[in-house]
């Protein structure tokens, strides 16, 4: 995993003011629409946290609903999502085979060690045809040149995300789901400073990298200290969606 699992009862109260609020949302909903079949009627999307992106998969004939595992986001997004939320874990989903025509899951998989297993029950419970959304590759959406990521690159390369394109990929196949194209969104408001990577790293979020070396985190948090301007954000990421089509 790129980051700890965050406690998600307690981060809904300010989830939306953290993630790069409705300007994020909206590229991230408008990326999905791209990718869902003009004729798909149902659209489930996947730990749907507080419903911000859910609420905008707006199209005429479509209708959308929301799972999460965290009671609080349910909460929140189930006065968001005109089609409803439900508390559900990605694994089991409370459905039937076939029952869907497209399901989304964005910033999931990376947060996950059973990414398989979430991408499985999808291709169960979409209908032949219908399309399984998802981000992949995370980490490298912040590859963008910063000095920033100058230093967290070489070790976010040597680690092995959980939703790393060609693992997610090869598990689709196997589950009866072929690669289709993808596309890319801009996460608005999510260019990190200097201090906040700082914290960040403190923090346990980029443990997986190197197992958490005290030694290693130091090392890093003294060299992104020496950086100029701490508080200045740099080049917002551009995340990747792929897209995956249930065979008939």
């Amino acid at each position: 995993m790129a980051d700890t699992v965050l406690d998600y009862e307690a981060e809904a109260a300010h989830y939306d003011r953290t993630r790069g609020g409705v300007p994020r949302a909206e590229a991230a909903a408008e990326a999905v629409l791209r990718l869902v079949p003009p004729g798909a009627r149902t659209l489930l999307d996947l730990a749907c946290g507080t419903g911000l992106v859910t609420e905008r998969l707006t199209r005429p004939g479509l209708r959308v609903y929301g799972a999460d595992a965290a009671h609080a986001m349910v909460r929140v997004a189930a006065g968001r999502v005109p089609g409803g939320a439900v508390r559900a874990d990605a694994r089991r989903l409370p459905l039937p085979d076939a029952s869907l025509d497209a399901v989304a899951a964005v910033w999931l998989l990376h947060l996950v060690p059973f990414a398989a297993d979430v991408v499985a029950e999808a291709a169960r419970v979409l209908r032949p045809g219908g399309v399984l959304v998802v981000t992949v590759d995370k980490d490298a959406a912040h590859d963008v040149d910063s000095d920033i990521d100058a230093i967290l690159r070489p070790h976010r390369s040597a680690g092995t995300a959980s939703d790393r394109s060609d693992l997610i990929t090869a598990c689709a196949a196997a589950h009866g789901l072929d690669p289709a194209p993808g596309t890319r969104f801009t996460g608005h408001g999510q260019g990190g400073t200097p201090r906040d990577t700082v914290r960040k790293l403190r923090a346990g979020y980029f443990a997986s990298w190197f197992d958490g070396d005290p030694a290693t985190t130091e090392t890093l948090a003294a060299a992104l200290t020496a950086l100029p301007d701490q508080d200045r954000p740099r080049a917002d990421p551009r995340y990747r969606l792929a897209s995956f089509v249930r065979r008939g």
